[in-house]
């Protein structure tokens, strides 16, 4: 059951509250039809997260100043706070569906506590429950390949175009099959970028077939470097001239 709370609980019961769990506020007034339909709804999608988000109700009739404050000018009005600031809000009695889609994307899934726990174990069932999941598949190919699964590491992120780390991943498992390319990946293993890049970037002209993986390990150590340095913007020069 949601807890009614005044004004003066707000801060400590939402604002503060929130830092530790994310809260959901019910701003509702006892005159109001579809406040009476929504509530219900609310409940049953907190009860059904017990200890993972709470549920509070503000009557706006009797809490004026906190309602005005947060420019309440229709009901039911439902807002969620994370982190001690307003994270989402809708108005209206919504369909339970929706309630528990606003629901869903204040808590985290199953999946995305396994992925962020990242153990092999984690990972594995991550991808059990959501084989779709990129950032799964990517943290766990990381960790096949560091301790030598390089096969098994590739097909888990062959084709995950758009994601510099994967298809950096890829590339290197590939090149590391092709003669000549372990020297400039024992320079980055080392911490010498530079030198990696130098050694990658000086095989494109030679490097009938394999430019293109060539290009995607590249980009994947530049992406290491903190946005707009500039040795990275260099090497993406010497890149685009070597490519082009």
């Amino acid at each position: 059951m949601a807890v009614d709370i005044d004004e003066s609980q707000f801060q400590a019961a939402v604002i503060d509250r929130s830092r530790e769990v994310p809260v959901v506020v019910d701003f509702w007034a006892p005159w109001c039809g579809p406040c009476r339909q929504l509530t219900p709804a609310l409940e049953r999608a907190a009860e059904a997260r017990a200890g993972k988000v709470e549920l509070v109700k503000v009557n706006t009739d009797e809490n004026q100043n906190i309602s005005r404050a947060f420019q309440i000018q229709g009901i039911p009005a439902v807002k969620a706070f994370k982190d001690g600031r307003e994270a989402a809000q809708f108005v209206g009695a919504v369909p339970p569906a929706q309630v528990e889609r606003f629901f869903d994307a204040l808590v985290p899934s199953e999946a995305e506590q396994l992925v962020a726990a990242g153990d092999e174990q984690s990972l594995r069932r991550a991808l059990a429950l959501d084989p779709t999941r990129r950032d799964a598949k990517v943290k766990l190919a990381q960790l096949l390949f560091d301790r030598g699964e390089r096969d098994e590491a590739l097909e888990l992120i062959d084709g995950l175009d758009g994601d510099f780390t994967a298809e950096a991943l890829a590339a290197r498992i590939r090149l590391e099959k092709e003669p000549g390319y372990d020297a400039a990946f024992k320079l980055l293993d080392e911490g010498n970028r530079e030198q990696a890049l130098d050694a990658l970037i000086a095989a494109i002209p030679t490097a009938d077939g394999l430019k293109d993986d060539i290009r995607r390990a590249v980009v994947g150590i530049l992406s290491t470097y903190d946005q707009g340095d500039p040795t990275a913007r260099n090497y993406r020069m010497k890149l685009s001239s070597a490519l082009y």
